[in-house]
């Protein structure tokens, strides 16, 4: 399946294209920022003066222009990659619009020239992030209606019919402007069919099948032996079809996984030592929002607490030991949502258990009150925990806090879990909540851990609001 050259020149046109709009769009925002200084900048009162030689800068920008179209080269900013999320190309943008003009600053010092105006300086690399980072976006809008109406699809085949490989695909599915059509999986070992893809064949049918079924792209997700792995990246070159690997282990992967080299083997970091220092911060970051949550929602909590003492008998707050950062011990408070001997209760319906692992938890729990259930509901009995954030028991955004009981009885994975605090909300509240099976409550946890930003954070807190409104998954 060799490259046409209709196809090489193509991607000549769109590489020489993505470059003209970034001159252009540089220019113009250089342009725009010169403006505010028009008075003293006479050149730039028509377009045709900023180019002309009455401009004394006019080196200098041009250099500057070279430079971020440089860097936004290094980036692979001058290709179409539909894998790639808008977020993390603005990033490459802004980071190279950052270099130039870092760039020039020196240039300029160092070569003493005199008048350049500082306020351009600051105020052009806004403006040329914005230009560069919204016709970037509005591409990225163009390519995805014209891939989902199919243009340039691309059929794919997984190597490998296991969880990683229906993982995968049920992902790639999920995404329709990627324009990858799962065509079906290779396995030595399975047969049949995979949530509605089927096994093709084994590994040695590798050659034949790519050529049958058309294939541009290939994904391995699961390792098969060496010489078998080296054979089939082989057949892959000679028939120009496109390999990507799934890395092994990949959920143990941190979010900024770095590649470098070693001399001349490729390393991939999975993980680095986390420093104390991120910790601090997030600590800090809960504090301050718990407080301010705190204050704001005292209203709340008196009203809820008159409710639950008019709805039945016993305490206001439930009290429970969870296991916290490092396997301290600690209290975690709830608003009381069941009748006050419910503890006791627990051991009679046990059979009753209506989820895996060693979670307990029933749908229709007959200990709960009628105030109770609807604290369930909308998840208003974690209230309280604001207090164990404002004590550093625990963090707005964590994995999930399980009773003492259920961590001891199960294996080593949690220890994981107990790296960092416990949290209110988390990816299980976002994804499903107590609808989850146990174990991928725990992938979730663990990918967390291993992905922790403050975006990450931020996007689940904004998440959380509209499940826990909706109710769903809540028992």
């Amino acid at each position: 399946m060799k490259l046409s050259t209709g196809n090489g020149r193509q991607a000549l046109f769109i590489y020489i294209s993505y470059i003209l709009i970034d001159v252009v769009c540089i220019n113009l925002a250089i342009y725009l920022a010169l403006l505010v200084r028009h008075e003293t900048l006479p050149f730039v009162i028509s377009w045709e003066g900023f180019f002309s030689s009455t401009n004394p800068f006019k080196v200098v920008f041009i250099i500057w222009v070279l430079l971020i179209l440089f860097f936004n080269q290094i980036h692979g900013l001058y290709q179409t990659h539909r894998e790639m999320l808008e977020s993390l190309e603005i990033w490459k943008v802004t980071r190279s619009v950052v270099l130039a003009s870092l760039a020039v600053i020196v240039l300029v010092y160092l070569l003493k020239i005199q008048g350049f105006p500082r306020g351009v300086m600051i105020f052009s690399p806004l403006v040329i992030s914005f230009f560069l980072s919204l016709w970037r976006a509005l591409k990225k809008f163009l390519v995805n209606f014209l891939v989902q109406r199919g243009y340039k699809n691309f059929n794919a085949l997984i190597i490998g019919a296991g969880k990683i490989g229906a993982l995968l695909a049920e992902e790639i599915k999920k995404r329709p402007a990627l324009g990858i059509k799962i065509v079906g999986f290779l396995d030595d070992e399975k047969q049949g069919s995979l949530n509605g893809w089927r096994v093709l064949g084994k590994l040695k049918d590798f050659q034949e099948i790519t050529q049958r079924e058309f294939i541009h792209k290939v994904f391995i997700a699961a390792y098969p032996h060496y010489p078998s792995f080296i054979k089939l990246l082989e057949e892959a070159r000679e028939s120009d079809i496109a390999v990507r690997v799934i890395p092994q282990g990949f959920e143990y992967m941190a979010q900024d996984c770095a590649r470098y080299n070693i001399g001349i083997i490729p390393i991939l970091e999975y993980s680095e030592a986390q420093t104390s220092s991120r910790q601090k911060i997030k600590r800090l970051f809960d504090f301050v929002l718990s407080l301010i949550l705190f204050c704001i929602l005292l209203p709340v909590f008196a009203v809820l607490a008159i409710l639950i003492k008019w709805d039945t008998p016993g305490l206001i707050f439930y009290s429970s030991k969870r296991y916290g950062r490092h396997g301290r011990i600690f209290h975690m408070y709830k608003f009381r949502s069941m009748v006050s001997n419910a503890d006791e209760l627990k051991h009679q319906l046990k059979d009753k258990n209506e989820v895996d692992g060693p979670i307990f938890k029933i749908k229709r729990d007959p200990r709960l009150t009628k105030m109770g259930a609807f604290l369930r509901k909308y998840s208003l009995d974690e209230l309280p925990q604001i207090v164990n954030v404002l004590k550093g028991d625990m963090s707005l955004v964590g994995p999930r806090p399980f009773p003492i009981e259920q961590i001891e009885r199960e294996d080593l994975r949690q220890l994981k879990r107990l790296n960092i605090r416990p949290g209110i909300t988390g990816l299980w509240q976002i994804r499903g909540r107590s609808d989850l099976s146990f174990e991928k409550l725990l992938r979730w946890d663990i990918w967390y851990i291993n992905n922790w930003s403050f975006g990450l954070d931020l996007y689940i807190l904004f998440q959380t609001l509209p499940v826990v409104i909706q109710g769903k998954g809540a028992y």
